[in-house]
């Protein structure tokens, strides 16, 4: 039996559809990773490496405020400080400078405990699941569920975007339209969500950076107390008017970092989260019943160190893997294929040829390219034998039927005139 090439069946423009994708010359495949194709409002650099938010203008922000007033400080304000004091200040505020910006990073890049969404097939068995859970009368299915955690009865809720129950302590972001694991909020100074794999590192960010800005503060002082000694404040200030930039800078934003700090202390402390707090999850005013937090270890030590010291948990969404589906990727404007001509006929088995034949159906006729084809005849419900037949197809020949419940794909040969036709 001879070798027939297949091409696949190139729809006429039209109806929003293209032709379909050619193979490109040099013979290449480019395997589509994970990320590429990402559900969530997420960005992405160095090939799925490092996931961040989709809207991080402020983290931009909050990283630039840091930078330039740790410079000002260093240019200004340490060498001065260093010739009168001791040479310890600059080495103490260059530690906490790398280890803010580290910690800042770390936080920003993180995957912060995304949960990947249920697939086609999971969505529906769940939906079938649910279905058959709900009476027969005309209210709908619940859409929740209750576990017991020592104790203490936790009612799961169903994401309809990731079609799923949520776990415990999980919450649906819609800034990045993720469900994230022991969700805590988002921040948009970080330029992500905080959840479970990120929140120590956001909490030792604000920790030092308190110390930071609370260190730079006092210096600041200093060195503006040593020259006012001499020349008086006026002029001490227009000779350095870097540090009264500084000092206006961290005057107004060490309040606020330190009362954040405090307020994560206590979160760490309790085992709580901010949603969790914010909605007064196990707070007795909430219920009559008395409510305590199931996840607490009643120990302030063994709080902080279940939060902060545990290991660090797997990322469970896959970035860099390669998906499913191993086809020849063409840029966007050749890939765009409306979802209405997509409807597909698999003729599955491996044949002689090929592994199998897709074909794309609209819903008007459309004319088709003449292409050599080499197709297994068979009924898609039974494995039935079938010859294999070679021809070339002629526009329009392409029909689908149904007969008895099972779906057959009629092909319809029209030997060309000139020449012999094609032997199986």
């Amino acid at each position: 039996m001879r070798e027939c090439e297949y091409r696949q069946i190139a729809l006429a423009p039209g109806n929003g559809s293209t032709s379909a994708p050619q193979a490109p010359a040099s013979g290449k495949q480019r395997r589509r990773r994970k990320w590429e194709s990402f559900a969530g409002k997420n960005r992405f650099f160095c090939d799925g490496r490092l996931i961040s938010g989709r809207h991080s203008g402020a983290f931009y922000l909050t990283l630039g405020l840091i930078l330039s007033t740790s410079g000002l400080f260093f240019g200004f304000d340490c060498p001065y400080l260093t010739d009168n004091l001791t040479l310890a200040i600059p080495i103490i505020a260059g530690l906490l400078f790398v280890f803010v910006v580290c910690t800042l990073l770390h936080t920003s890049f993180t995957d912060p405990g995304i949960l990947p969404r249920a697939t086609p097939d999971e969505a529906a068995d769940l939906e079938r699941q649910i279905e058959n859970s709900g009476g027969s009368g005309y209210r709908p299915p619940p859409r929740t569920k209750e576990v017991v955690i020592n104790g203490q009865t936790v009612k799961l809720k169903y994401c309809f975007s990731c079609k799923m129950f949520r776990p415990p302590r999980t919450s649906h972001c819609s800034l990045c339209d993720n469900c994230v694991e022991r969700f805590d909020h988002h921040c948009p100074w970080v330029g992500n969500c905080v959840g479970k794999r990120n929140y120590r590192f956001f909490y030792m960010f604000l920790l030092s950076l308190s110390f930071l800005t609370a260190f730079i503060f006092a210096c600041v002082i200093t060195h503006l107390t040593l020259r006012s000694q001499n020349i008086g404040l006026l002029n001490a200030l227009q000779e350095t008017p870097a540090s009264a930039l500084e000092l206006v800078v961290c005057f107004f934003s060490v309040w606020s970092i330190l009362g954040l700090s405090g307020f994560h202390t206590y979160l760490v402390a309790s085992n709580l989260t901010t949603n969790e707090d914010i909605k007064g999850s196990w707070s007795s005013k909430r219920s009559s019943d008395e409510s305590t937090n199931p996840y607490s270890y009643n120990s302030i030590v063994t709080n902080c160190c279940a939060v902060l010291c545990g290991p660090m948990p797997p990322s469970l969404i896959d970035r860099r893997g390669f998906s499913d589906t191993d086809t020849l990727q063409q840029p966007t404007h050749q890939r765009k294929v409306s979802q209405g001509a997509k409807t597909e006929a698999n003729l599955f088995d491996q044949g002689p040829c090929v592994q199998g034949v897709r074909f794309l159906f609209q819903s008007t006729p459309t004319s088709l390219f003449w292409t050599g084809l080499c197709a297994l005849n068979k009924t898609i419900p039974e494995k039935a034998a079938g010859a294999v037949a070679c021809a070339n197809v002629s526009p329009g020949h392409i029909k689908p039927s149904h007969s008895q419940g099972k779906t057959v794909i009629q092909l319809k040969f029209q030997t060309p005139r000139t020449g012999s036709s094609p032997s199986a």
